[in-house]
């Protein structure tokens, strides 16, 4: 009886036991199918579906006549399926053979448990469509798109490049990313457990959205004018670098932007001017590419020299500290408390006026109302000028200019800014400051954007940039305009005048830092017609050998320049 009692009461813990566990299993398998459903579909769709991308086509970049300075070149994507493949030996083989990589490299990525694995991107369409016919089980061949620039050295350091993802890394490929991106597609396919695509399963496919067209100021005829001009200086004055500007002072579009030597948009991790045989370092190759692709326009500043005269000038006139009719002696030199500042010409020029002075590029002259200014006065000119900021151009990495502060600026650091020296600027801050004391006293936003398009060319939006009035009076810009004709006609900027047409500009030598290692900056600012600029150009001759003044060996870079760009731009000869 004892037993039997005993019996029953395991029987029930049994029994209750069996009643737990199975509604612990039971509640579990509803939280599963109910509360945490979402979650495993999840896996399960992950685990049956596979997803690759299709990349979109970047748009294109076009100039001002809708030449096309970057486009596209189909390439291909070669993928392996680890679970797909039959063959593996012969896909070695075959990828090896076509693609030219090392046998190591690919049979790591085949043997590789992996969902896909990607062998290599851009590969010849040639290439891609050849693996594709030869229809091996695991290997897929997706098509995709490399940028393409169809003049290679064309405007280098301005439209930019694209890494391997197609994405922007600088220049206007970067700057306008947003632009020219496009939304990438993708390719949904079924497997089954083993991981193998499901043939008779329709695969879900989202279509890729093309980036939209960027047209650009640059005129591509403009811009070869301008690189012959700069690689023929560059090469018979052996200078370290040349560049060109070229932009309309009236709404800050600029139709050329050259800096010697360009590099190859089309293989921009080759080094340029650089000895093969040369052992370097990672880092050291890395830094001469990071040299090769700075925009020296924007990128770097130099001391002006005097071109930077236009400014003393404009700010002298506008504050009545000079009239044309003020008088001046040159001895050769003007002492400044304990320094002797010299004049370019060492007899000096003698008894001259203001006119004169500017005519030849007098440093006395120029001290003489830089002192008559003060510093303050000085610097609120180079504030109201716009000097002190970044002219804002649509290219990344803009350097500022490089200016003492007001309170340490004493007489001989005053004498030495007045002609340009002492401190630093870039040349498109030099083209975009003259540009507004010559073209009635507004500043431009210098820039390359000009509308976002359809690929078919229709316009979806202009792009729109900033002026800023009451730079200077009209007065004060027109006797500019008067002063710098002069300057070609009857100065020391000769060498820039072309007969039939109406020039205004300035020369300038500076020497660089230091200050012993004899070397030299020639430029030259140059705009036309005098009386109504269109066009204004500024070229920047880096370390010349042998003779080095701006006036002789700058100036003429732009006159033969606007020998060809006035007329093409229909500016007639008077």
């Amino acid at each position: 009886m004892k037993n039997k009692t005993y019996n029953r009461k395991k029987a029930m813990v049994v029994f209750f036991c069996a009643v737990l566990l199975i509604s612990a299993l039971f509640g579990r398998l509803v939280y599963l199918m109910i509360f945490d459903a979402a979650h495993y579909q999840k896996l399960a769709k992950d685990l049956h579906e596979r997803e690759r991308k299709i990349k979109a086509a970047r748009g294109e970049i076009v100039d001002r006549n809708g030449v096309v300075l970057a486009t596209n070149r189909t390439v291909c994507t070669i993928s392996v399926i680890h679970n797909q493949i039959k063959d593996p030996e012969q896909v070695i083989a075959v990828l090896c053979q076509e693609l030219g990589e090392e046998e190591e490299n690919i049979r790591k990525k085949v043997e590789k448990v992996s969902s896909m694995e990607k062998i290599k991107t851009n590969v010849e369409k040639e290439t891609g469509d050849r693996i594709r016919n030869l229809d091996l089980a695991g290997v897929k061949v997706d098509e995709d798109f490399k940028r393409y620039y169809p003049y290679d050295t064309f405007a280098s350091r301005v439209l930019g490049f694209t890494g391997g993802d197609n994405q922007g890394i600088i220049g206007l490929e970067v700057k306008y990313e947003e632009v020219l991106k496009g939304t990438n597609g993708t390719i949904l396919t079924v497997t089954d457990a083993r991981g193998v695509e499901l043939e008779k399963v329709a695969e879900d496919r989202i279509e890729p959205v093309a980036g939209n067209t960027l047209q650009i100021s640059l005129d591509h005829n403009i811009q070869k004018y301008c690189e012959q001009a700069a690689k023929k200086v560059h090469e018979e004055k052996q200078a370290d670098s040349v560049s060109v500007l070229l932009m309309n002072p009236q709404d800050g579009e600029i139709f050329a932007m050259v800096n010697t030597p360009e590099f190859n948009l089309n293989t921009p991790f080759e080094l340029i001017d650089v000895d093969e045989n040369t052992e370097q370092t990672d880092e050291q190759t890395q830094e001469m590419l990071n040299q090769m692709w700075r925009n020296p326009c924007i990128n770097d500043t130099y001391e002006p020299g005097s071109t930077f005269k236009i400014i003393t000038a404009s700010a002298c006139l506008e504050e009545g500290v000079v009239s044309l009719s003020d008088t001046f002696s040159c001895p050769g030199y003007r002492i400044v408390e304990d320094r002797k500042i010299r004049c370019h010409k060492v007899g000096g020029h003698g008894q001259e006026t203001f006119i004169q002075g500017i005519q030849n590029s007098c440093n006395p002259v120029f001290i003489d109302i830089g002192l008559r200014l003060g510093a303050e006065k000085f610097y609120a000119y180079f504030k109201q000028f716009g000097l002190l900021s970044l002219t804002n151009i649509d290219l990344p990495g803009e350097a500022g200019t490089i200016m003492h502060n007001v309170e340490d600026i004493g007489l001989v650091e005053l004498a030495t800014i007045s002609f340009g020296q002492s401190f630093q600027v870039t040349p498109v801050q030099m083209a975009t400051t003259v540009s507004s004391l010559v073209n009635g006293g507004y500043r431009v936003t210098p820039h390359f954007g000009v509308a976002v398009l359809e690929k078919d060319g229709t316009e979806i939006r202009k792009l729109k940039y900033k002026k800023k009035n009451g730079i200077v009076s009209e007065k004060t810009s027109e006797t500019m305009r008067i002063l710098l004709k002069s300057v070609v006609e009857e100065g020391s900027g000769k060498n820039g005048y072309i007969e039939g047409y109406s020039i205004g500009g300035k020369t300038a030598t500076s020497q660089t830092l230091p200050r012993s290692a004899n070397k030299y900056i020639s430029s030259f600012i140059g705009f036309a017609p005098a009386e109504d600029p269109q066009v204004l150009g500024i070229v920047v001759i880096r370390n010349p050998q042998g003779i080095y003044y701006g006036g002789t060996i700058a100036a003429p870079v732009l006159r033969s320049i606007y020998d060809n760009v006035l007329p093409y731009l229909g500016i007639e000869k008077n």
